[in-house]
This record gives C-alpha cells, structure tokens and sequence, in this order.
C-alpha cells in the first residue's frame, strides 16, 4: 500500500512513497550485518569524528531539514529549529564522552585483573515516532553507532520524507554504507522485521500498544529492547511556589509541539490554596497563544499532526464531557483548513471516567484541586504512566519527599521537565523500561562482558 505524507497544516499531500519489497529489506538486513562486522573493529577516533561531522551536516541542512519536520507533521518552525539545535549538541557531547562511557569498568578482587567491557550487539531496529521526528531517531542512533553497532530505522509513516532525510544525512557525514539505513514500511511489518536473524536488538518510541506489541515480539525471540512509550505526567503546584513561573513552565510544557509530547506535563495537580490563582493565569496564558500557519515564524502552536489524530482526540473530549467533566477551549480563531484543535482545560474528571486513566496527546490539560502534599502525590502516582514528574515549591520537605515519593523515570522541581542530553532519560510502569542519553544510553546496546584474568 503507498505510503502518504501528508501536511496537516492544509490537509493536502506533499508526496507518495512506495514501501520497500521484502527483497530490499532483506537486502537491507544484509547490509547492516556486514557493515556490523567492520564497525565493530573501527578505532573510536573515527566513530567520534563522523559523528562531529554529522552535528556539521546537520547544521549546514538545518533550515531545509526544519521545513520538513513542519511540513510532515506540523510543529512550529521555531520547534524545528529547536529540535534541530538539540540533535547537534547532542551529536559532539556524545561524541565527546562516549569513549569515557564506554570505558572498562575495574573491580578489586583476588585475581590478577578484573573488570567489565562493554562491546557492541549488532544491527539495531529502531522503531520511531513522528513527534519529533530527528531528535528521537538520533538521540537512539548516534549511541548506538558510537559503541559499535549499526542502526536500522523503521520510522512512523507520515514522515517517511524524514526517514529518508536523515539516512542521507549519515551518508553526507561520511559513514560507512550500512551503518544507518532508514526502511519505509507499515507499522504491522515490524514484527517479522524482529524475528529476523540479522536484528540484534530493538528501540522503540511510540505508544503502549506498539511498546507492548514489540516487547513481546522481543521476549519471543530472546532480543533486548527498550521502550520509550506514552505518558500521563503529573506536574504538581504547592503553596510555596512562584506561581507565575509555574503557570509560564505548564504552558510551555502542556502546549509545546502542539501538545503531542510524551513527557508534558498532561495532569496538572495543584493546592486548593493557591488552585483559583494558578488556573485563571494558565487560561489567561492559554488564550493568549498565537495559532495558525506553523510556516510563520511568530507561530506557537500548529495543527495535530493528522486527521486521525484529531478524530481521535474529539471523540475522547466529547466522551469525557457526557461523563461530567468540564471542558474550557481557548477563544482563538482556528484556521479553516488543517487538523487544529483548540488549546483546552479539562476539569472535574474522576476516577469513573475513562479519560482519568488515559493519555491526551493533544494540547489539553487536565486540571485537578488538592488539599495537601501527600494528596497531591497520591493523585500523581494514580496512573499506569511513569515517565516524569514535575514539583513547583520551595517548601525543602516537600522537594525531598517527590524525589523520593513520586513513581516516575524522572522529577523535575521548579521548572519544566525535558530531557537533558547530559543525564539519562526514561521511564518505569507502562512508560516502558530501559534508558537513552548519557553513560546509561551508551551501554543499553552493548554487551557487558565480564573479564577475569587469573594470573
């Protein structure tokens, strides 16, 4: 079946792809395997310098690169822009530090030397989202091809003009042929692609469903992977915060990439004391943001990124509002072509309903009152989701108990959650299991090999 890709600023199609024959995959398959066997044995003074080149290329092609993640799924230039700059620092920090991160790990022992090395896998499946289409696949692959494997990216099929994009980008960089090589596919192929001989693991973004279907898939055939899938995050405001900051930091975090972001913030959870403040400047904050062409450079929020999306959307507001909950749209004019949806706030929803226990993937908040702390930690742990958290206060007792207390990859306090290239990044529970960035993200493909050298 073609492969559309579609521009859900006006609906309209940009270009038709042809999925690849089970002879080009296969082909693929073959070629990433035998470029693993070179790789492997590559001195790390090369792998970092292709990756340095990479960053280059990168920002060379950035604003072709930008206009094609707005095209195909409807972030704003200035996000593009954004994600674009992110990919590059990313790029020379790992390239940077990878050779200390994967550096032997010594233990004291008995023995004449002990310690473990982490060495390469093989060919890696990457299974990617369209949310944001460059950061995702890198922040996976130049891990991966620094300790030594080769990637292959089966990437979401509306932006198949990405996929194809950044496999020329790796070969501008001047990586060998078969170390990063992009697949265009359906989504129900992937499977068959794990139990290929040739896979040697699998990394997946994208929902429960898919993060479910491909763990399975993976036990099957005895083949790690790591999942990075949807979340329900709680961003929680207390008495003793800085509201105003906490209203800009919810904005930012519940609206960016038109609200289609797996770590905003989708509950927001705050004090009774302070709940009529906080929510009459978010609604203000809401209805002040500038939608419309995401093209536009003073644009803040562009279309869903398709007509399913949407759907999907509407039908779960509308379901929500006969069970009871309340629904505030922003007073913005929405454009009349495209797949645009109001910036929302969603009260009174309760545990009865079916939207209490589900992912919005959409710029809609649900807002929840809260007597206390410890409620207000209860409430956030109240979800199959652990994926970040966030904590607006100054009260020090109440930091340390959401450091603790808070069942999530990640808690941010006082700010926004978003991933750090310098830390680790992941979640527990259904948001998936496994980490990406940093020392951690190195290892994940790797085998740690333990070493003992008796005399």
């Amino acid at each position: 079946m073609t492969i559309k890709s579609i521009n859900p600023a006006t609906g309209k199609i940009i270009k038709l792809y042809e999925p690849y024959s089970d002879h080009e995959i296969a082909s693929v398959m073959t070629c990433a395997y035998q470029a693993f066997e070179t790789w492997r044995r590559t001195d790390y003074v090369e792998r970092k310098q292709l990756v340095h080149n990479l960053a280059d290329v990168l920002k060379d092609t950035a604003d072709s690169s930008a206009a094609l993640m707005t095209a195909e799924m409807g972030k704003t230039i200035k996000s593009s822009h954004a994600e674009l700059e992110k990919c590059i620092e990313y790029c020379r920090f790992t390239a940077d530090n990878a050779e200390k991160f994967l550096a032997d790990t010594l233990t004291q022992t008995e023995y004449k030397q002990a310690f473990t090395r982490p060495l390469p896998l093989g060919p890696i499946l990457l299974v990617m989202p369209w949310n944001f289409p460059f950061w995702q696949v890198l922040r996976v692959a130049v891990a991966a091809t620094l300790a030594g494997n080769t990637c292959i990216l089966k990437h979401a099929s509306n932006v198949s003009g990405c996929s194809l994009a950044l496999a020329s980008l790796f070969e501008q960089a001047g990586f060998p042929k078969g170390i990063f090589q992009s697949v265009l596919m359906s989504s129900k192929s992937v499977c068959a692609l794990i139990g290929d001989k040739h896979i040697a693991a699998v990394s997946l973004t994208g929902s429960h469903a898919a993060g479910s279907a491909v763990a399975s898939e993976c036990g099957k055939h005895i083949k790690k992977c790591v999942l990075e899938l949807g979340g329900s995050d709680p961003f929680i405001v207390m008495p003793s915060a800085d509201i105003d900051a906490a209203i800009d930091a919810a904005i930012i975090s519940r609206m960016r990439n038109n609200g289609q972001s797996c770590i905003a913030a989708k509950r927001l959870i705050v004090h009774t004391d302070i709940f009529d403040d906080f929510k009459s400047g978010f609604i203000d904050r809401m209805n002040r943001l500038k939608i419309g062409n995401p093209l536009n450079p003073d644009c803040e929020m562009g279309p869903l990124s398709s007509k399913r999306a949407l759907s999907q959307v509407t039908n779960m507001l509308s379901h929500a509002k006969i069970q009871g909950a309340k629904l505030t749209k922003g007073t913005q004019s929405l454009p009349e072509n495209g797949f645009y949806l109001h910036p929302s706030l969603l009260e009174d929803v309760d545990k009865n309903m079916d939207i209490y226990g589900q992912e919005i993937f959409a710029p809609v908040a649900m807002l929840f009152r809260v007597n206390s702390f410890d409620e207000a930690v209860s409430l956030a742990n109240d979800t199959e989701f652990g994926l970040s958290s966030v904590l607006f206060s100054h009260d020090a007792r109440e930091q340390q108990k959401a450091i603790t207390h808070l069942d999530a990859g990640s808690t941010y306090i006082n700010r926004y959650a978003s991933s750090d290239i310098r830390l680790p990044f992941g979640g527990i529970k259904s948001s998936g299991f496994g980490r990406e960035m940093a020392g951690e993200g190195l290892r994940e493909f790797t085998n740690l090999k333990t070493i003992i050298l008796a005399s």
